[in-house]
């Protein structure tokens, strides 16, 4: 598994901290909680895209691209690095911004991601939410493309083999920090949607046989769905990788119970998650990926699955900055 074969550029902070939470831990009495903190990867004020583009825009470097195009929610932290990342290598970036949520909320609209991908120089346009946001952004990229323009499209959340591996190169950075720290991990938790964070993870995880479970907390599709997802990502990350047969489908596991009303809705135990980790350990989490993973790992503590004597660590996707979109969530004083 030589991942120095595929093109990179080196636009994260890596590798991010792995730090205990002694006092959230305390707090709720069961497991060792650790946190990667993939919120800091550094890149318009981090999270877990930022892994992802290094491979995505290297290969859109090598194929002479001048543009890049994504898509995602209006507040999509995906949409926000691409933008940065397309600053920092002098390429224009256009984005589709897809309503989800059906918020009209001026700060949702406006602020938060979306106003850092103005920051960055994107164009954007917007869709209604249910259309297929690939195609869209396709359909777009061949307007750019009858220009004149080498465009380069990436997936929602650079979720595809090639934006997997930044998630494979994650794998072995946990377990060489797990090794240096003398850490013996029972699981690693995290929130999923696009699929890519998982199915690299699952991937690295599996080529090294780490035997170290994944759980994903998703954030919007069903499990079913969530999973097979995940698994066909994973089968052609580790196609890519030389290594197939790395992942097998029981390793693949997804709990879909705290996606709430909806993506990019956020719940009570969303709001709570929020809540606990700001006031215990001062980390800053989003309403519509880390709160939701997080909200899920507070409830399968209380409710026994990860227990006393055992560690786990949690891995921060980031987006806090959206908070600032989500103002109308909270119950703030006049």
């Amino acid at each position: 598994m030589n991942l120095a074969r595929f093109p990179r550029v080196r636009l994260a902070h890596l590798p991010t901290p792995l730090e205990p939470l002694p006092r959230l831990s305390a707090l709720l009495g069961g497991p060792e909680i650790w946190i990667k903190r993939d919120d800091c990867t550094g890149l318009s004020t981090g999270g877990n895209k930022t892994r992802k583009l290094e491979f995505l825009m290297a290969e859109a470097e090598a194929q002479g691209a001048d543009i890049v195009l994504t898509q995602g929610a209006t507040q999509s932290n995906h949409a926000r690095q691409t933008a940065a990342a397309a600053a920092r290598m002098g390429m224009d970036c256009h984005i589709l911004l897809e309503d989800r949520t059906g918020y009209e909320h001026d700060n949702y609209r406006h602020n938060g991601n979306v106003l850092l991908d103005h920051l960055h120089g994107a164009t954007m346009e917007h869709r209604d939410a249910g259309l297929d946001m690939n195609a869209e952004m396709e359909a777009v990229a061949e307007t750019f493309r009858a220009d004149g323009r080498n465009a380069y499209t990436i997936p929602g959340g650079g979720s595809n083999p090639t934006g997997a591996l930044g998630y494979v190169n994650c794998a072995l950075e946990l377990m060489s920090q797990f090794a240096t720290e003398g850490l013996v991990v029972d699981h690693v938790v995290h929130a999923t949607g696009s699929a890519g964070t998982q199915a690299g993870l699952i991937t690295g995880f599996g080529a090294m046989h780490a035997q170290i479970p994944l759980l994903g907390i998703g954030v919007r599709a069903p499990k079913d769905k969530q999973e097979a997802n995940v698994f066909a990502l994973a089968e052609k990350t580790a196609d890519k990788l030389g290594c197939p047969g790395a992942v097998a489908r029981g390793d693949v596991v997804a709990n879909c119970d705290y996606v709430g009303p909806g993506y990019g809705l956020p719940a009570e135990d969303t709001l709570e998650a929020i809540d606990l980790f700001a006031r215990t350990e001062a980390i800053l989490l989003d309403p519509v990926y880390s709160a939701k993973g997080a909200a899920g790992l507070i409830d399968l503590i209380r409710k026994g699955r990860f227990r006393a004597g055992e560690r786990v660590v949690f891995l921060h996707t980031g987006g806090a900055i959206g908070l600032t979109g989500y103002t109308h969530c909270f119950d703030m004083p006049e």
